[in-house]
């Protein structure tokens, strides 16, 4: 079982109008039948548990998080060649967890410092945090493209700030 976590699930509805505007078609019949649906309030919230770190779900997601760290591309291969549920297992087994907040975050804390690792559509961001362990000044932040690969950007995070 594979938990996610949803704040708002909107359903849309529609007509086949407003899928086939007013253009005459010489088989009406193959128009989808489509029932409006009414959105009300149940269907717009949809509550599902969240787990805030690993071990708390360890049981539920250990077989499918086995199967996308099977399914990985090679350690060389760049980052953007990997599907975001390989991404995910593969920063579930360095020790991150996602962050309740915003589902594209991910924390960890090691003995030495914490992190906050972002998933941003071009590039991958992390920043070392002055409020963990360790005595860092100020937050420091690095940029890593996608076009690297997993290897190196495994190796240049985990190596800390």
């Amino acid at each position: 079982m594979y938990t996610i976590s949803v704040s708002q699930f909107i359903i849309f509805s529609c007509t086949p109008s407003s899928i086939f505007p007013r253009y005459p078609t010489p088989y009406p019949s193959l128009l989808p039948k489509i029932t409006p649906y009414p959105l009300t309030h149940s269907s717009r919230k949809l509550s599902v548990s969240v787990f805030s770190k690993p071990s708390e779900a360890e049981e539920e997601l250990s077989a499918p998080e086995d199967e996308w760290l099977k399914r990985l591309p090679d350690k060389k291969k760049p980052m953007y060649s990997h599907s975001l549920p390989c991404i995910e297992a593969w920063l579930r087994n360095l020790g991150f967890y996602q962050s309740k907040e915003d589902r594209a975050v991910w924390l960890v804390e090691k003995p030495e410092w914490q992190a906050q690792l972002s998933l941003d559509v071009t590039d991958l961001y992390v920043r070392y945090l002055k409020t963990g362990p360790g005595n860092l000044e100020k937050d420091v932040e690095r940029r890593f493209s996608y076009a690297l690969s997993r290897e190196d950007i495994e190796n240049a995070v985990l190596g800390g700030p």
